[in-house]
């Protein structure tokens, strides 16, 4: 494979990436607002447990110390087409490029506990459907 395909292949990966990462953040962000604004698809049920194991893998990958699939294979993407990769988490790597801010993994994993505490509190605030 070329590696400008290598590259552009990890940029796919790349922008799934920050799908999911948006799914999750903004999707808590909506059940509460559409329960403000009684948004009743927020209250779908299929839709909740999908950003609950969402936030639940995120959650369980940081207690284990494992680095999200979806890192790992967009550095091997790119370290095989030659291009310089980064380390750690994919949320560390960001924050540090966008903010100057590093700091230790136990961080990273209270942050990522704290958020999956209040998408778990949200299945009891804003109740979905049956």
């Amino acid at each position: 494979m070329s590696e400008l395909f290598l590259l552009r292949l990890a940029d796919v990966i790349l922008s799934v990436h920050v799908l999911f990462v948006a799914f999750v953040v903004l999707g808590l962000l909506a059940v509460y607002v559409g329960f403000f604004l009684n948004w009743q698809w927020v209250r779908h049920r299929a839709w909740r447990i999908i950003h609950l194991c969402a936030i639940g893998y995120v959650v369980g990958q940081a207690w284990l110390g494992a680095v999200c699939p979806l890192t790992t294979l967009e550095m091997a993407l790119r370290e095989k087409a030659g291009a310089i990769a980064y380390s750690g988490s994919f949320i560390q790597y960001w924050l540090q490029s966008l903010l100057y801010y590093s700091a230790p993994e136990w961080v990273f994993l209270m942050v990522y506990t704290i958020f999956g505490g209040l998408v778990l509190a949200s299945w009891f605030v804003v109740r979905p459907n049956r």
